[in-house]
């Protein structure tokens, strides 16, 4: 499998088809924020469960109203007043209208609602409508916000606030939703230090396990820090080890290339049932990217250079992490000046977006792979797609936000 390239979707289906799901949990309203639905959730009711009206003022029947004006208003019989989270005590009858606040519920033959602002109680016995109101007007009906037996939320949306209001409206206390993955993250490198140590001559800082740690959390799943381990066969295959015990899958960072010295795919490959899936994308930076399975857990063996782990990440990881995102979506915009590129591959370049003269535009971000500070400049990548040969100023390219 020794970089015998695949496209970023060949591998990504490849990845899919070997995994093995965290599985479905069931988490209080509180808890679901921020989830991914593991089913179609079906509404068990109508919501509101009767008519009610929006706005503050007297339920009628319209055509009572029709014709009243400043100059001739339209005389009802105060009849009776709805009372909040009470039902009315009995029908509304022609030629009558009742006091009614937002949110309560319409008296059986009533069918709309004049606001207050176009009334005038002329005794304790008799209002004057000085505006018509149609049929409807003023009033949501029963199911109007969600009928009973349809699919309020689908399979596989991450949910928002309003969503959590929606369930709550429906009477959902409990929300099936995907188990989050717990993926582990190692770095490996004998020139990496820690973070609060001072590199010496030849040596770094740790930059991936702590920008893909960050990656996998944004990506709604939980992420352990394993650390960096040294470029030795025996220490990359123990952390694996341990990883995949603790975890559904792992990242590592580093140690996949070509040669003698590609110790990431020696370290899985010696592991008891583990398939190699690819080595190698059709895809600049990020080449020499390694997936493999073992027992269904997934491990991705990522470029030890800071920029292209992360775009690789972005690419081929956080899809299989957000469901509702499988396929990553791109917007356009022109670039801002000439990009090369090769045909057979895809090339993602890091940039800055802005807006000239009501366009979208792209301003490319170069620098080198190693350098994070290049793509810490960035809020999106552009991508040249696989048949590109390079685009000129002022063409439109492929956006993604990151």
């Amino acid at each position: 499998m020794l970089f015998t390239t695949l496209t970023l979707s060949e591998a990504r289906e490849k990845l899919r088809a070997a995994a093995i799901s965290p599985g479905v949990e069931e988490v209080d309203l509180l808890q679901a924020r921020g989830r991914v639905l593991a089913q179609d959730l079906v509404n068990r009711e109508d919501v509101p469960g009767f008519d009610r009206s929006t706005m503050d003022g007297y339920a009628v029947r319209a055509a009572d109203t029709f014709g009243a004006s400043e100059g001739l208003p339209a005389l009802l019989c105060l009849a009776g007043e709805v009372f909040m989270g009470h039902p009315p005590s009995r029908e509304l009858l022609p030629g009558e209208a009742w006091r009614i606040a937002t949110g309560g519920m319409l008296p059986a033959g009533a069918d709309a609602v004049v606001m207050v602002e176009y009334t005038e109680e002329l005794d304790d016995q008799t209002v004057a409508i000085y505006r018509p109101v149609a049929p409807g007007e003023n009033v949501v009906r029963r199911g109007d916000d969600v009928a009973a037996g349809k699919i309020i939320l689908p399979a596989y949306r991450r949910l928002r606030p309003a969503d959590v209001g929606l369930l709550a409206a429906c009477g959902w206390e409990r929300v099936p939703v995907l188990r989050p993955w717990r993926i582990g993250v190692i770095g490996t490198g004998d020139e990496i230090v820690a973070v609060g140590q001072v590199p010496s001559s030849g040596q770094v800082r740790d930059v991936n396990t702590w920008s893909l740690t960050a990656a996998v959390a944004e990506a709604g799943g939980e992420a352990v820090r394993y650390g960096v381990v040294p470029d030795r066969l025996p220490d990359i295959r123990a952390a694996l080890e341990r990883a995949l015990e603790e975890c559904d899958g792992v990242c590592l960072a580093g140690g996949s290339s070509v040669g003698v010295r590609d110790l990431t795919l020696e370290a899985i490959a010696a592991l008891p049932r583990a398939e190699i899936l690819f080595h190698g994308l059709a895809v600049k930076p990020g080449k020499p990217t390694l997936g493999a399975a073992v027992d269904g857990k997934l491990v991705i063996g990522l470029p030890g250079h800071p920029v292209s782990a992360l775009i690789v990440f972005s690419f081929l990881v956080r899809p299989l992490l957000e469901p509702e995102r499988a396929h990553p979506s791109f917007l356009r915009a022109r670039s801002k000046r000439s990009l090369a590129s090769a045909p057979g591959r895809e090339d993602f370049i890091p940039a800055e977006i802005g807006v000239e003269e009501g366009v979208t535009v792209a301003y490319p971000v170069l620098g080198k792979s190693g350098l994070i500070a290049w793509l810490a400049r960035a809020q999106a990548l552009i991508r040249l797609p696989l048949d590109a040969e390079g685009v000129a100023a002022g063409d439109w390219v492929d956006v993604c936000w990151m």
